[in-house]
């Protein structure tokens, strides 16, 4: 590549680099260009997967401020950038990696902290964001129930125990 062409990828991948959410880096040795694509369709909106040399990538990051990435760009790499749910992202790839044991998720970056594979498996083992929120909801509508029961639970005792000490006067004769 020429130096011109070089700053352009460079300025590229530093663009997407502050620009995206998170980003997973894969080793995709072996992988034809049919499975490629079926990956980027896999992933929808939700990343741009595209295939960047490691020193271009390394620049960028530096630049970009994330510090980590250094150790994980051996090999052919490619990297997914995610601009939409991360977690559906990483279920995404790691879904395209058990069934395509040739894509490798080597580790990644989200929030300018650098993640290894396994974090990148524990993050796409997550539930979604509406599922997630539903339970929030649930939960904050439990309590607000409980709460409500409580204090109507009070003055119906109170009117209770009114009427039972009215039945007991009653008999008295009082």
């Amino acid at each position: 590549m020429a130096r011109a062409d070089k700053a352009t990828a460079v300025a590229e991948l530093k663009s997407e680099f502050e620009d995206s959410a998170a980003a997973v880096l894969t080793e995709y040795r072996g992988l034809t260009v049919a499975q490629l694509k079926e990956l980027r369709v896999s992933l929808g909106g939700n990343a741009k997967f595209a295939v960047a040399k490691n020193t271009l990538t390394k620049i960028a990051a530096n630049e970009a401020g994330l510090a980590g990435l250094d150790g994980l760009l051996a090999g052919p790499t490619a990297i997914a950038f995610v601009n939409g749910d991360v977690v559906e992202a990483a279920k995404g790839l790691r879904d395209f990696a058990k069934a395509n044991p040739l894509l490798v998720i080597k580790g990644g970056v989200l929030d300018g902290k650098t993640l290894d594979a396994s974090e990148i498996t524990k993050l796409a083992d997550l539930e979604p964001r509406e599922v997630l929120l539903a339970k929030l909801a649930g939960a904050m509508k439990a309590k607000q129930s409980a709460a409500a029961a409580v204090f109507a639970a009070l003055p119906t005792q109170m009117a209770q125990l009114a009427d039972a000490l009215r039945a007991k006067r009653e008999e008295a004769g009082e």
